[in-house]
């Protein structure tokens, strides 16, 4: 990285010319002040392109937008590195001066939900010490879909529940951001129940049931729903989870004989039991 050039060029001096300790001191400190200053201000080139773009694609030409004349890259033996980082993200054509796609990158694993995701980039160029900032912006794909943390999510539900009860439902997950990420949630049509989708301050979503009909045990025991959430991609993904409901009995029904009188003849003979 930068250090290491600079401790290449110092040692270069040392090794070149026979000047005092002052003058050369002065001179390490002004080749110093140069490294530091190049090293704190970002240049205006940028380049955005997908994750997942395929290596050896080109995403760019960093010796027309730095105004470089292309064999100034093999006299100075240019390089790409990459700030704070060994991993080479991309590298350069030396007689093109084209930059191509090097390592396969996952904005996800790289920047995680951050809205932005942003790899420093320097051009490298020696005899002499030139440096060029850049920066690359990696752009979000459909490459996730929906995920529940639970393949079924179980209720008990008493019969007895009122009309419009609401019962929470785990929220679906999508490493992919904006509209890539979880935009609605579908439940399957049903006799019971309706879906209610919350909104967070985040933006992130979350869904509700939502009951529409009450439940009746005595003509139904259990009950099955699937869940679907559905991201905003194009094409659009989706995850689904299973949610079973068990109808709990409530003391609903009062017992009930099947006919309203009973009569039974008995024998004068019949004993009076004690």
């Amino acid at each position: 990285m930068l250090i290491d050039v600079f401790l290449d060029l110092i040692f270069d001096q040392l090794v070149k010319h026979s000047k005092g300790f002052f003058f050369l001191a002065v001179e390490m400190f002004g080749l110093l002040f140069f490294v530091l200053m190049a090293h704190t201000a970002y240049g205006d080139v940028s380049y955005s392109f997908p994750e997942e773009t395929k290596r050896g694609s080109v995403i760019g030409n960093i010796a027309k937008d730095v105004g470089l004349d292309v064999n100034r890259l093999s006299s100075g033996n240019a390089r790409i590195d990459t700030e704070g980082n060994r991993k080479r993200y991309c590298a350069i054509n030396l007689n093109t001066g084209e930059l191509i796609v090097a390592e396969r990158i996952d904005r996800e694993g790289l920047c995680g939900k951050k809205a932005s995701c942003v790899i420093k980039q320097e051009l490298v160029l020696e005899n002499p010490l030139e440096l060029h900032r850049f920066i690359l912006n990696i752009e979000d794909i459909n490459d996730n879909s929906p995920t529940f943390k639970q393949t079924l999510i179980n209720f008990e539900i008493r019969e007895s529940a009122d009309k419009a009860s609401r019962y929470l439902l785990d929220e679906a997950h999508d490493a992919d951001i904006g509209m890539n990420a979880v935009q609605s949630y579908k439940l399957d049509s049903n006799a019971h129940f309706l879906l209610n989708v919350v909104t967070r301050e985040n933006g992130r979503k979350y869904g509700e049931l939502v009951l529409d009909k009450e439940l009746d045990r005595e003509k139904q025991k259990e009950v099955t729903l699937i869940l679907t959430a559905v991201d905003g991609g194009t094409p659009p993904t989706s995850g689904t989870v299973a949610i079973h409901i068990t109808v709990l009995d409530a003391n609903d029904n009062a017992p009930v004989f099947s006919q309203a009188v009973y009569k039974v003849s008995l024998p004068e003979s019949v004993l009076a039991i004690a």
